[in-house]
């Protein structure tokens, strides 16, 4: 498969686990969106300018389609406060994340699973950071340090966990698929 078509398939991967995981907030299913941007970020660092607007295009699609479709307007919703903007540098911490990982050219080793761990928390940390820190100060009545410090921690384990959870799925997934390739090519040597 050439490099474009690998980015395309890629990309496309990333914006169904997106789009359906995203449709259902709070479902039994988690929410993959950290985790698209932080693999985004990872896999499509060299098409960053046409990936990260994208990804955060369909975002905003989303979230407007499932909003619009519970009978709400979109823009009086109470997610959609001016601090929804703020999920553009929260996902893209994201996504910095997944291309600094990239940028150190992390294998699977203990090297990698160690320059992982630094880089995943990190990202989910700065990421909540940023859009809960924003949707707090901004769309709460009356914050306060107290109220804002609880609201973080109590979200902050539940998103790092569903990040880590699709992020350490793809990375099992592409340890196999990087395994049957060299089967494959192992194969097709002896024939």
């Amino acid at each position: 498969m050439n490099p474009r078509s690998s980015r395309l398939l890629t990309f496309a991967a990333l914006a169904v686990l997106l789009a359906a995981t995203r449709m259902h907030h709070f479902a039994v299913v988690p929410d993959a969106s950290w985790a698209a941007f932080f693999l985004g970020g990872l896999a499509l660092r060299g098409s960053t300018r046409w990936a990260f607007p994208a990804l955060m295009a369909l975002a905003v699609a989303v979230d407007w389609l499932v909003i619009t479709r519970s009978g709400m307007s979109f823009w009086q919703h109470y997610c959609v406060s001016p601090a929804y903007w703020m999920l553009i540098p929260a996902y893209f911490a994201m996504w910095a994340g997944g291309m600094w990982l990239r940028g150190r050219e992390a294998g699977f080793d203990g090297r990698g699973a160690g320059l992982l761990a630094l880089a995943l928390p990190l990202s989910v940390i700065t990421c909540h950071l940023l859009a809960q820190g924003s949707f707090y100060w901004i769309a709460v009545a009356e914050p306060t340090v107290a109220g804002w410090w609880k609201n973080y921690t109590d979200w902050l384990l539940p998103y790092m966990g569903s990040a880590a959870l699709y992020v350490g799925l793809a990375v099992i997934g592409h340890g196999v698929m990087t395994q049957l390739r060299g089967v494959r090519d192992g194969h097709a040597a002896t024939h």
